[in-house]
C-alpha cells in the first residue's frame, strides 16, 4: 500500500496514510517512513538554529569559487560549509573576510583649498584563493592635482605590477607576491606619470600612505608624513614612520645628495617642503624622493582595526588617543554630536534618522576622529580611513 502512495495526489496520499495507520498491517511501514520524515525535519531545524545563531545564510558548498558580497561597508559570506557556529565563523574569518567594515572621511578643515584625497577599492586583487582590499590616503601640497591623480591611478599601477610579477612566475597560483617590489615600482611609476605632466604640476606633490588588506596579512606602503596605525590587543602599533626632513637618516640622505634642511616655520627641505618624501615635486628632486617604506604584517587574532590618516589628524592627535577613540566608537560607546542631535531632534526627517542608523560604526569613528582633530586646533585638511579587522576583539578589550 505504501508503494502505491508515490503515484497518488497529495490529498489522496494523505487520506491513504490515515487509512494505513488504522490498518494493523500498515503500521510498521508507516512508522519507518515517519521516522525518516522526523529525521529530515530535525536536520532542517538544526540548520535553522545554526542560521539564527550566526545570522548568516548558509548553503552547502560545492567545489566552486567562494563569493563575497560587500554591502554598506560590511563584508558577508555567501558560500560556506555547514558546521558548528564556531567553525563557520572561523572559516569566514580565515578564508573569506578581509575586513568587517570600513569608513572614510575627508574634510577641508580650516584650509582655503581641499588638497587631500582618499581611495577605497574593495576586492582590488584576487591571488589564487586570497583576496585583497585597497585603501589609500593622499595629502597634496601646492594643489590637489597630484593627490587626485594618485587617487585615480595608483591602485591601477599596483594591479599592473602584480600582473607583471605573475607573468615572471611559472606557478602563478602558488607564487608569493613580493609586496616591497610591487609597491616601490608602483610609486615610482606614479611619480613618473606625474612628472611627465610638468607645467603647473612641477611645483605640486602629494604624500601617500597605502594599505592592502588581505585575509592573512596587511601591507602598508608610506611615502611622506601621512601615517598608518594598527590597534593590536589595545596597543597602538605604528605601521609606518613619518618622513620628516629632520629624521636623522632622511637628513643624511638629503645632505649627501647636495640639499639642505632649513628651519623655516619648522624643518623643511630647502626651507620649502615639510616632508622629505613625496610623489611629484619635480623642482625639489633629487632631495625629495618618491620611494615608499613598505611593511608587511601578519594579521593575528589580537588585531582590532587599522587607521590611515593624513598629518592633519596626527599633528594634533597621538596614536594611542586615536586608537582609544576609534575603539570606543566601534563599541558603540561614542557618537558624533551631529548624529546625537539628529537622532534626538523631534523635527528631524525620517530619512535623516535612517541615514544615521545605517552609517557603519567604522564610518562614525572616522568622522569622530576628523571632528576631534578640528576641535583640537588642526589647521590642515584632514583625511581618515578606519578599517575594522576583528569585531570580537574590539568588544573584549574594554
Amino acid at each position: 500500500m505504501i508503494d502505491n502512495l508515490k503515484s497518488m495526489s497529495p490529498a489522496t496520499e494523505k487520506g491513504c496514510r490515515l487509512a494505513a495507520l488504522m490498518e494493523p498491517s500498515g503500521l510498521a511501514d508507516v512508522d519507518l517512513n515517519e521516522k525518516r520524515q522526523n529525521l529530515t525535519r530535525r536536520k532542517r531545524l538544526n540548520v535553522r538554529r545554526l542560521n539564527l545563531l550566526c545570522s548568516t545564510p548558509y548553503y552547502k558548498k560545492k567545489k566552486t569559487d567562494n563569493i563575497n558580497t560587500v554591502t554598506d561597508g560590511f563584508v558577508t559570506d555567501n558560500q560556506v560549509q555547514l558546521g558548528t557556529s564556531s567553525e563557520v565563523i572561523k572559516k569566514v574569518r580565515e578564508r573569506l573576510v578581509t575586513c568587517w567594515s570600513h569608513g572614510s572621511i575627508s574634510l577641508i578643515g580650516r584650509r582655503r583649498e581641499m588638497e587631500d584625497a582618499v581611495a577605497v577599492k574593495l576586492g582590488l586583487l584576487t591571488k589564487g584563493s586570497k583576496k585583497y582590499d585597497y585603501f589609500g590616503v593622499y595629502d597634496g601640497h601646492g594643489g590637489s592635482r597630484v593627490a587626485h591623480a594618485c587617487r585615480d591611478f595608483l591602485h591601477r599601477l599596483v594591479i599592473q605590477q602584480v600582473m607583471e610579477e605573475d607573468n615572471d612566475d611559472d606557478e602563478e597560483e602558488n607564487s608569493i607576491i613580493n609586496w616591497e617590489k610591487v609597491m616601490k615600482e608602483s610609486f615610482r611609476k606614479m611619480d613618473e606619470e606625474v612628472s611627465e605632466e610638468a607645467g603647473e604640476m612641477a611645483t605640486m606633490g602629494s604624500t601617500a600612505v597605502v594599505a592592502v588588506v588581505g585575509q592573512e596579512e596587511v601591507i602598508v606602503a608610506n611615502c611622506g608624513d601621512s601615517r598608518a596605525v594598527l590597534s593590536r590587543a589595545g596597543v597602538a602599533v605604528p605601521l609606518s614612520t613619518d618622513h620628516k626632513p629632520d629624521r636623522p637618516d632622511e637628513l643624511d640622505r638629503i645632505e649627501n645628495s647636495g640639499g639642505k634642511v632649513i628651519n623655516w616655520n619648522g624643518q623643511r627641505v630647502l626651507g620649502v617642503l615639510a616632508t622629505s618624501r613625496s610623489i611629484g615635486d619635480m623642482y625639489l628632486k633629487p632631495y625629495v624622493i618618491p620611494d615608499p617604506e613598505v611593511m608587511v604584517s601578519k594579521i593575528s587574532d589580537a588585531d582590532e582595526f587599522l587607521v590611515l590618516a593624513s598629518d592633519g589628524l596626527w599633528d594634533v592627535i597621538p596614536n594611542d588617543v586615536a586608537c582609544d577613540v576609534t575603539r570606543r566608537c566601534l563599541n558603540g560607546q561614542m557618537r558624533r554630536f551631529s548624529q546625537q542631535r539628529k537622532s534626538h531632534n523631534v523635527d528631524a526627517r525620517d530619512e535623516q534618522s535612517s541615514e544615521v542608523v545605517k552609517e557603519s560604526l567604522a564610518a562614525q569613528a572616522a568622522s569622530f576622529l576628523a571632528e576631534l582633530a578640528i576641535a583640537r586646533g588642526s589647521r590642515d585638511n584632514i583625511s581618515v580611513i578606519v578599517i575594522e579587522l576583528n569585531r570580537s576583539v574590539c568588544s573584549t578589550n574594554e
